[in-house]
Order: C-alpha cells, then sequence, then structure tokens
C-alpha cells in the first residue's frame, strides 16, 4: 500500500504517460489471431496549424472505446497518422514563410525563407518546387510533434509505434500503388472534361469539397433579338428576354433553354437569336430541367456557368465556347465565334473586357448592355447561394480540363447500388447517420475528382510518351512498376528513358499533377494495415472493427473509403463506424478556425488553475453520445474535476483504514444489511454500464457510473464509517472493507476508459499491474452467497434518514457533528423497515444517542433534543 500524504492531480499526466511508454501498457500485439485484435482506423488530422478543442472531444471519444475494448480482452490495435499534404498544409506554409511556388524555378539548394513573412502575398518570394515541397516537409513535421504532445496530454492510448504520414514513402507507395490497380481495373480513367475551378489555388476540385455561400448578386434582364437573314439581329422583331446572374459569360453563350412544355417558347424551339454586343448566333433548344416558373422561363447556356450548363451542353451536344481562364479571368485573346460574328465592333466590344477578372467583367458589361439598348429596366440586387471549395476564398468558376477520376457511382447505377449495400452492411453509431451516406451516394451527378493543379501531395504516378510533334499519348500512359514506387514523375523518368528525353518530342513528358488529398486519406486502413506489403499484418486487422470520424465528413472521408475498399479489396473497410459531432460555441456555431472562435485546448487540459486538467476535460468530451452536437461548457469540466478529486480522496480514506486488494469479491464477508444492499445496487450498475458499453454508448455509461459513485461516498461511506473503524467490532468491520474495497476496485474499472490518469492513480496505490489491463467488471464477482437476500432499495432509503437528521441540524443551526441526545422518527412502514435494518450505521453517522420510530404518512424527524455543547 502506497498512500501519499495529500492526494492531488497535479503531475500525474506526466507521470502516467511516461510509466505507461515504459511499461507498453497499450502496445499491440502482431502475434495473435484476427479473432482477438480490435482494430481502429482512426482520423489523421490536418497538421496545418493547431489543434483545437473539437479534436480533443473527437479523439477522447475514440479513445474511450478503445479502452474499454482493451480491458474486454482484445488485443487493440489503434494506430494514429497525420493528414499532412495538401492544400491546408500549402496555404500555411505560404503564410508561415512568406513564399508562392513557382515550379519552372530551379532548385536552390541554399534556400533560406525570408526571416519575416511579408504582410501582403504579392510580395511572397517565390520558390522552386523541389524547394517548396521542402518547406512543407518541414512544417509538417514540427506540427506533428505539437500534435503528438497534445494528445499525450489528452491520454490517447495509442500504440506510438504505429504512426504514419500520408506525404512519407510508405504512404505515397500505397497511393500510387492503389492508383495504378484502379486504373487497370477501369476504376480510373482521365479525361477532358469541364470541372468546378479553385481561381485562387488553381486547381479543380470534386463535388464533395463544394459548399454553397450566401453571396450579394445581382439580376440583368437582357435582350435577345431573334437572327435576320444576314445572321444579324433582327431588332424590329420581339427579342427575348433572359434574366441572369452573370452577363460577363454572354461572350460564352451556346444556347437558350425552355422546358419543352412551356408554351411561350414552344414556337421558338429550333430557331436562333443572336447574343446582345457580340452578335454571335445562338439556338434556342428544349431540356426538362429548364424551370418554367423560374426567372423568364428562358435560361441562358452558357460555358460554362455552373453545373447545370455543363448538363446542358453535354446532354444537347451543344458547341464549345469558354471564356473563363483558369486565374478566374476572361481570355485575352478574342474566340474566334466572336471574331467570326457579322457585328462589325465585336472584336473591339470583347477587347473591352479582355483580361478582366469575372467580378470586374461583370460590371462593365452590364455599363455596355445599359449603353446598347439590351439592358432591360433596372438591375435587381439580390442575395443567392455561390458554390465554393470548401477552403477557397473566391466563388469556384468552371472550366474545360483534362483530370483523373476514380468511378464512385456517379454515372452508374450498379456502382452507386453497391455502395448504398456496402453502407448497410455497416452498423452506424448513431444509427440514423446511415442515411446522411445515403442520400449523398444518391444525390451523386459525376465521378470522384481525384487530381489536383498543386505541389504538396502524391504525385500521380504516371508518364505519357510524346509523338512527333510533342504531343503527350494519354491513352496510353507509362506505368510504373510496383517495386519502384513511390515515384515522381516530375523528377524521375521513367524505364526505357533518359531525364533527357523529358519533354522533347518523341520523349516522354510527366504527369504535372498530384492526387486529391482524400485520395490518400481514404486509404487509410491500407495505409497503416500494411496493405501491398505487410499481408500478415493486413488479414489479422482488416476489415477494421471500426471508423471513428466527424459527421461533416461522411461525404467525403468516410464514403472514399468505401470507395476504395469496395474496388480494392471487395469488401467493406471497416465494421463499424462512429459519428462524433460539432463543438459549438456559446452561440450554437460550429466551432473552427476559419471562424476564429476556437478555444486552444493546452489551456484547459493544464493540471493547474484555471485549467482543469485531462480527465476532467475527458469527462466532458465522454458526456456527449456520438453523433451529437456538443456546446463547449466549462461547468461540466469543473464538475469532472471534482468527480477525480473525489476519486482520490474518498478511496485514500478507505485504503486508510486497511482495506486492501484481498478483500476485493469476498462478499462471503458480507453480512450487514447496509453491505449487501450497496453490492446488490452495484451488481445492478455493473450490468447497466455493460450494456451502455456493448452498444457505444459511454455518455449512459458514465451517467449511471457517477450516479453510483456519489451515492456510494456521500451516502454509504459516512454511514459505514464508524463501523469501518471497528466501533461494533470485527465481524462488522470485515463486512464494510470488503464491501469497500469491492465497490472501489470495480468503480476505478468502470471509470478508467474515461477517466486514465486519476484511476491509474489510485489503482497504484493498492493493486497490480494496470488498471487499463485489467478486465471489464462484471457481475459475478458481485454475487452474493445463494442464501443471502439483498434489497437495493435499503441503501437509498435509509440516506433519505440521514438527509433528514442533517436537515434537523441545518434547520437549529447547530453542526453535522452535533450529537442528537433522543427524537422520535416518523415514517412509513417499508421506510422503517430499511432504517431498522441498518439503523446502527444510521444512528453512528448521523450521531444519534437514541430517537423512537414511530409509523406515519411521511419522513420527518421531530422532538429532536441535542447534547449540550459543554456535555
Amino acid at each position: 500500500m502506497h498512500l501519499p500524504d495529500k492526494p492531488a492531480l497535479e503531475g500525474l499526466k506526466d507521470k502516467w504517460d511516461a510509466k505507461w511508454g515504459e511499461s507498453r501498457v497499450y502496445a499491440f500485439d502482431r502475434e495473435t489471431d484476427r479473432e482477438s485484435v480490435y482494430s481502429i482506423d482512426t482520423p489523421p488530422p490536418t497538421a496545418s496549424g493547431s489543434l483545437h478543442v473539437g479534436h480533443v472531444f473527437s479523439y477522447t471519444q475514440t479513445d474511450i472505446i478503445a479502452r474499454y475494448q482493451r480491458m474486454l480482452g482484445k488485443n487493440v490495435f489503434y494506430p494514429l497518422g497525420w493528414d499532412d499534404n495538401g492544400l491546408p498544409t500549402e496555404r500555411r506554409v505560404q503564410n508561415y514563410y512568406g513564399v508562392r511556388c513557382e515550379p519552372h524555378l530551379p532548385y536552390d539548394p541554399d534556400f533560406t525563407p525570408p526571416a519575416k513573412a511579408p504582410k501582403n502575398p504579392r510580395d511572397f518570394v517565390p520558390v522552386s518546387r523541389r524547394n517548396f515541397i521542402e518547406l512543407c516537409e518541414e512544417l509538417a513535421t514540427e506540427d506533428e510533434k505539437v500534435f503528438e504532445d497534445l494528445f499525450r496530454m489528452v491520454g490517447l492510448s495509442v500504440d506510438w509505434t504505429y504512426t504514419y504520414r500520408t506525404i512519407d514513402d510508405t504512404s505515397r507507395a500505397v497511393s500510387q500503388r492503389a492508383f495504378i490497380e484502379d486504373l487497370e481495373n477501369g476504376a480510373a480513367y482521365s479525361q477532358d472534361a469541364p470541372t468546378m475551378w479553385d481561381v485562387t489555388f488553381g486547381t479543380a476540385v470534386a463535388q464533395a469539397e463544394l459548399e454553397d455561400r450566401e453571396k450579394d448578386g445581382a439580376y440583368h434582364r437582357v435582350n435577345f433579338f431573334p437572327a435576320a437573314a444576314d445572321g444579324t439581329a433582327d431588332t424590329t422583331a420581339e427579342p427575348i428576354v433572359i434574366l441572369t446572374s452573370r452577363p460577363e459569360l454572354i461572350p460564352a453563350v451556346v444556347a437558350l433553354v425552355a422546358h419543352p412544355d412551356d408554351e411561350r417558347y414552344q414556337p421558338y424551339f429550333g430557331t436562333t437569336v443572336v447574343s446582345p454586343l457580340f452578335g454571335v448566333s445562338v439556338e434556342i433548344r428544349a431540356h426538362q430541367l429548364a424551370k418554367s416558373d423560374k426567372g423568364t422561363g428562358i435560361a441562358m447556356v452558357c460555358t460554362f456557368g455552373d453545373l447545370t450548363d455543363v448538363t446542358w451542353w453535354r446532354e444537347l451536344d451543344l458547341p464549345t465556347r469558354a471564356v473563363i481562364t483558369r486565374d478566374g479571368r476572361l481570355q485575352k485573346e478574342t474566340p474566334q465565334w466572336i471574331l467570326d460574328s457579322p457585328k462589325a465592333d465585336a472584336e473591339e466590344l470583347y477587347q473591352q473586357l479582355a483580361g478582366k477578372t469575372t467580378f470586374t467583367a461583370r460590371k462593365e458589361i452590364a455599363e455596355m448592355l445599359a449603353a446598347s439598348g439590351d439592358l432591360v429596366g433596372e438591375i435587381e440586387p439580390i442575395t443567392h447561394p455561390v458554390p465554393f471549395y470548401e477552403k477557397g476564398d473566391k466563388p469556384l468558376e468552371v472550366v474545360t480540363s483534362r483530370q483523373w477520376y476514380i468511378r464512385n457511382g456517379g454515372r452508374s447505377a450498379e456502382l452507386r447500388e453497391k455502395l448504398i449495400e456496402r453502407g448497410r452492411e455497416l452498423t452506424w453509431y448513431p444509427g440514423f447517420m446511415r442515411s446522411r451516406y445515403e442520400n449523398w451516394v444518391e444525390g451523386l451527378n459525376g465521378d470522384w475528382l481525384v487530381s489536383r493543379q498543386r505541389y504538396f501531395g502524391v504525385p500521380i504516378p504516371l508518364w505519357y510518351p510524346l509523338d512527333a510533334e510533342g504531343n503527350p499519348d494519354y491513352d496510353n500512359p507509362i506505368v510504373p512498376s510496383s517495386e519502384s514506387l513511390p515515384v515522381d514523375p516530375q523528377a524521375d523518368a521513367p524505364t526505357g528513358f533518359t531525364n533527357e528525353q523529358r519533354d522533347v518530342p518523341g520523349g516522354f513528358t510527366g504527369d504535372p499533377d498530384v492526387l486529391d488529398t482524400w485520395a490518400t486519406s481514404s486509404l487509410t486502413p491500407q495505409i497503416v494495415g500494411g496493405w501491398s506489403r505487410d499481408e500478415e499484418l493486413f488479414d489479422r486487422v482488416f476489415p477494421f472493427d471500426l471508423r471513428p470520424q466527424g459527421h461533416d465528413i461522411i461525404r467525403t472521408w468516410l464514403f472514399s473509403t468505401v470507395v476504395r475498399a469496395n474496388a480494392l479489396n471487395d469488401s467493406v473497410p471497416w465494421t463499424n463506424t462512429a459519428l462524433s459531432g460539432w463543438i459549438l460555441d456559446p452561440d450554437r456555431k460550429k466551432m473552427s478556425k476559419s471562424k476564429g472562435n476556437v478555444v486552444v485546448p493546452t489551456d484547459i487540459l493544464a493540471e493547474n488553475k484555471p485549467g482543469f486538467g485531462p480527465d476532467a476535460v475527458r469527462y466532458w468530451a465522454a458526456s456527449a453520445r456520438f453523433g451529437a452536437d456538443t456546446a463547449y461548457d466549462v461547468s461540466q469540466m469543473q464538475i469532472g474535476r471534482r468527480l477525480a478529486m473525489k476519486l482520490l480522496n474518498a478511496s485514500k480514506f478507505a485504503l486508510a483504514q486497511g482495506v486492501h486488494g484481498g478483500l476485493v469479491g469476498r462478499t462471503d464477508l458480507v453480512t450487514h444489511e447496509i453491505d449487501k444492499a450497496l453490492l446488490a445496487q452495484l451488481a445492478s450498475t455493473v450490468d447497466e454500464c455493460g450494456r451502455y458499453m456493448a452498444d457505444y454508448d459511454y455518455a449512459h455509461t458514465l451517467r449511471t457510473a457517477e450516479s453510483f459513485f456519489w451515492a456510494f461516498t456521500d451516502d454509504y461511506v459516512e454511514l459505514v464509517k464508524d463501523r469501518s473503524y471497528g466501533s461494533i467490532g470485527e465481524d462488522g468491520q470485515l463486512s464494510a472493507h470488503a464491501t469497500l474495497a469491492t465497490a472501489l476496485e470495480v468503480l476505478l474499472r468502470l471509470f478508467a476508459p474515461i477517466m486514465p490518469f486519476v484511476t491509474e492513480e489510485v489503482w497504484s496505490w493498492w493493486q497490480e499491474g494496470s488498471v487499463h489491463r485489467a478486465p471489464w467488471p462484471t457481475t459475478e464477482a458481485l454475487t452474493l452467497p445463494a442464501d443471502v437476500a439483498a434489497s437495493e432499495s435499503v441503501l437509498p432509503t435509509v440516506a433519505t434518514a440521514l438527509v433528514e437528521i442533517r436537515r434537523a441540524k441545518t434547520e437549529a443551526k447547530v453542526s453535522q457533528k452535533t450529537q442528537i441526545a433522543a427524537a422520535t422518527l416518523t415514517a412509513p412502514a417499508e421506510v422503517l423497515a430499511a432504517v431498522r435494518a441498518a439503523e446502527g450505521d444510521l444512528l453512528a453517522a448521523g450521531r444519534v444517542n437514541a430517537w423512537t420510530l414511530a409509523e406515519g404518512a411521511e419522513l420527518a424527524l421531530t422532538d429532536v433534543e441535542f447534547v449540550p455543547a459543554e456535555s
């Protein structure tokens, strides 16, 4: 027995983190069978800055499940990785160092970033692709050290020997190997197609990364006159008026579209009109997607204004007249179709817009339309949803480019149905989240775009042969061997070529793009599980048992992982998925770094005030069930800290009296009714907690265990304190000690997954090994002898009588230590029966010398006579 003089929470974090590492309490044992393994596909946090309290919240919930499964006897495979490739890291590096990547620049081995980053991005220092990637590597590595320290502060029971990075050689090789396998089995393909484009980052983005934001805009009513015989506008005829919020796309108009049932426009289908300002001939067509009740009932189709334009362009086989470039500006050269226009000043008018941003061009073309008389009425201000890249700052454009895709059911009903069925093979916590998955799959309108025009990512592992004119043959890419991965086509030459043949006719060119970060993150089970390189490990852990993650990335990370496992392994990637909720600020808004409303977790994890310590923060996280959005609440942390302190102090009190490990489970020594009642209540608590935890409901487990704990410390410990000191003899003392030992030992195990530091500390005072390797409690050790009857109601009933005694002293304004010489306790018959069963303990705890018990309708203590203080 090693009891501290003064138990404290301070210092427990560092003490036990070090000891857990030394003793490898959480180490995964490879020498095992699949049935004994519980594997967790833990989210790799984005290594681009700092973590916030939401990370602590969600990762704690996962850790509770990991600790519980370990206590069930499972060999828990619980790795952790860092998602360090992609746009978030690039943006952080740009702003942190004050640099921007210019791929054409040569590598500078002696480059040193500015001592202080310029405030204006226009003043950022240009660096080569290789220099930029090195800076990304450097900063991500530093961020990851901070992240690991934080997660150790939280007490995550991960096996730190199984860590990974989504940009290291292993992850790049796995990601490239998976892409090549998808290419070979037809799941991956490339094509020139209209794609959503972020002009700030200069890259295509996928459907799953889009979000609508409300922005100010304006409606413009514009005349389109029918075409005369010479192709010019017949201004004597009745014009067709369209309503548009993007008049700058009039140079790109390819058709006007109305619903086939709209009688207003049926006479015009198949005829042509002339675009205002530029005089380009435009056909009027019919399509089911046109909405008769929107605007004027006829829409301008441009290549491309939005994804509906793309649908119309594809299904109506319309021409392509793209004018928006990848930098979000109108192209500088006058398009050929405007040069071919019969309108004499068409080129001159276009050149007034050439090279300008869409925002500027929108204002200027409105003025041009007003001057030409083609603008009808006043411009109408509006607020409308505009598509953005979720990490971008400017509205997306639609541009045509060659991109790589992975089939995800967006264009195949058969594959879509298969992926929905995969979702139904999973057990979802909470169950209603599955509908979010299915709604996303059913609403897909295209395959998964996985190529990105960025630098810090996994390179697409392909080269393309160049013909005699230097044109790439995209249909017959050069694929590296599996053994040579990872490769960088921008730096490495394919087998059979030398770098001197790069980008010359008859030679080759490397694919310049990288894979979307989700294309690598979607392979976390394969990366950490050893797929394609350690099949023995992979067979032991795959499919994983659990994928925990946020509910906001069901459509991205969860779905994409299902897509890859289905294609690569013909399987689900895991059998259970648990979705964490958001952390909300006091205004009930989601916490996020972009909104500036986050809480830095190190502040609250500190063990000294104003911090609460890791167990208290974990208590708050455990108070919310999976899927529940939860308000940031320091009052919950204060309650958690109070609980942790009470565990220390109540445990020391019990152990200081001679309670020891040999008494745990000695129900044969339990002879007093109140002790029997406590053990019966404890058995019910253990049974209830077990059922909740089996259903991944740690929140109800915590509430149930905590409710029993406070009854145990506030009522039971106070009631048996006198007998525990030996006031009525050895049998009574042993009965109390056996009950205290059993209850304390079980409570430590119940709280261990949620509050690992304080439970390990108390466990170390009187038990061998780690509480986190002790078995999860069951009712077997709490079973009283067959001939012993116990009623759970005895303890709470007796506790109400103790409360009544305390109330009487409070009302009399005397100390709770004041003795009562005599009194009358009136109560219903069933209450009196419980009181008589524990009368000795109750009189001792209440400091009552004598009383009269009388039957009555209500519980009341009357005729109270106090022993004078001088006595």
